[in-house]
């Protein structure tokens, strides 16, 4: 299973490098099997080599240039990062991010062979609306990206549960992650809302084949022990 941690704005660089390093140690000493990955924040991002992937949280599609605010190609091959998160709600609602920008986003770091790590994910009133319009809605978020990709990896994160303690039902998220596991054979994750008190049995829901935390995998020891329980599901 992939179990991943989006530390969004959050821990600086010493920090980060002390949370990455007791996930390490935390790895080695129980052998665990799982794919850990950790996005930390921009200026926390540093070169790293263990069992731990870690991933940027955003970069424009460019090696470089004039894009006051953005990082580039080049600022991740300094750290040796080759892993990425794309079309996270909070990148769509509060940096209105469209898909045609995600898509450029997508191809750029897809023709480099980068790990992709793509959310999609319904705000409240679209799941109130149904899931028939909830799905075309979630559709529109697949327009235009390669679903075949090898180094694909999905997170649905059902917009209105990310940091409200709410989360749909485990036969909502097992209903919705068939219903995705239609579009593409990827590797599906889970997010939103997910912490240590519910993530066991988040990962034990059918056609589930991980997690993306965020807020609660701030606690390093709530983010290990969701891997503990992952190894434990050992799907």
């Amino acid at each position: 299973m992939i179990i991943a941690a989006n530390l969004k704005t959050n821990l600086t660089r010493k920090e980060s490098d002390e949370y990455i390093a007791e996930l390490e140690k935390f790895l080695d000493k129980n052998n665990f099997s799982q794919e850990v990955l950790v996005f930390p924040a921009t200026s926390s991002l540093n070169s790293h080599s263990g069992k731990v992937i870690v991933g940027a949280q955003n970069a424009y599609a460019a090696k470089n240039g004039a894009f006051t605010g953005e990082i580039g190609l080049d600022h991740l091959e300094e750290f040796g990062i080759k892993t990425i998160l794309i079309g996270h709600s909070e990148r769509r609602h509060i940096f209105g991010e469209s898909q045609e920008a995600l898509v450029k986003k997508f191809n750029f770091y897809k023709e480099l062979g980068f790990k992709i790590v793509y959310c999609v994910g319904e705000p409240l009133e679209v799941r109130e609306a149904g899931n028939k319009v909830m799905m075309e809605y979630i559709s529109t978020q697949y327009e235009g990206i390669d679903i075949g990709y090898e180094n694909l990896i999905i997170a649905y994160e059902p917009v209105w549960a990310i940091g409200t303690g709410l989360t749909p039902t485990l036969e909502d998220i097992e209903v919705i992650h068939k219903e995705l596991k239609q579009k593409s054979h990827a590797p599906l994750l889970y997010g939103g809302s997910v912490k240590v008190t519910n993530a066991k049995e988040v990962l034990a829901c059918e056609n589930v084949d991980g997690v993306l935390v965020g807020s609660a995998a701030l606690y390093v020891n709530h983010f290990c022990s969701m891997i503990s329980y992952a190894q434990e599901l050992n799907k």
